[in-house]
Formats: C-alpha cells, structure tokens, sequence
C-alpha cells in the first residue's frame, strides 16, 4: 500500500468514527405519523423514552441539564442536521448561544436568516421535505451527546 493510499484510508476512518459518540435523537418534525418525529407522541417524541426531547426527566429534555432542549442555560444541546448533512444550528431554548435556534439574532434563529428553521422562506419553509415546519416532511435529523 502506497503512502498515499494509506493517507486517504485513515482520512475516510477519520470521517467515519467523527459522529462516533454523537447519539441520533430522532427527527426535529411536525408529521404526527412518522415514528421517527419528535411530532409523533409514539415514536421519537415518546415523553417516556429516556433519550426523547420530550421527556422531562431525561438529559435531553428535562429543563436543567446542559444537553437539554429544554434548558435556557444549556451550552450542549442537541444538534440539527438536514438531508444533505449541513449543520443547522442547536435545538436549544437558550437565546444567547449564537448556534441556538431560539437566538433572535443567531444564524440559526433569526426569522430573517436563511439557515435558520425560524424562516419561513428558508430553513424552515413548510413546503421543505427536511423543514420541522412540514406536517408530512422527515424534518432535521437530531443529534445529541457528542462530545466536540
């Protein structure tokens, strides 16, 4: 095996093990029916599952743990990513984090931002297959718990 070959090895092990201690959450959607929405009570928004955004009890819902949704304060919530894998912000209720989805002002917020889920006309346009905003879309895959 030349250098080369083995240089372009380790960097595609490298981009597999990145997200290696990122744990999927679901999807951030409104469609009640897919299993994998935090929209549908009985799938991935189950309150009752432990990793659900739902449940208050659970490190990614409940209103006091830094991995929380749910938390104002929190500095580690979970990460938002659409079909084609570009980072769309943190799903957090902290409006200070510049990567928080509930900033005003962030990238990610901003109703006038067009990564942002807030806009209508953007991110989160409802007619968007991967828009939280779509009642019938897959919405932004979820991903919590990794450690960057």
């Amino acid at each position: 095996m030349t250098d080369l070959a083995r240089i372009g090895a380790i960097a595609v092990l490298l981009a597999l093990t990145s997200n290696a201690g990122a744990q999927y959450l679901g999807n951030y959607s409104a469609n009640r029916y897919d299993p994998n929405s935090t929209g549908n009570r009985f799938g991935a928004g189950n309150p009752y599952n432990p990793n659900s955004i739902n449940n208050p009890y659970g490190q990614y819902g409940s209103p006091y743990g830094n991995r929380s949704a749910n938390n104002p304060y929190a500095t580690d919530a979970p990460k938002l990513y659409d079909n084609d894998g570009n980072y769309r912000g943190r799903l957090s209720s902290n409006p200070y984090d510049p990567d928080s989805v509930s900033n005003p002002y962030g990238r990610y917020g901003s109703p006038y931002s067009p990564d942002s889920i807030n806009n209508k006309f953007g991110a989160g346009n409802p007619y968007s297959p991967d828009s939280p905003t779509n009642p019938y879309g897959q919405g932004l895959r979820i991903q919590g718990g990794d450690d960057d």
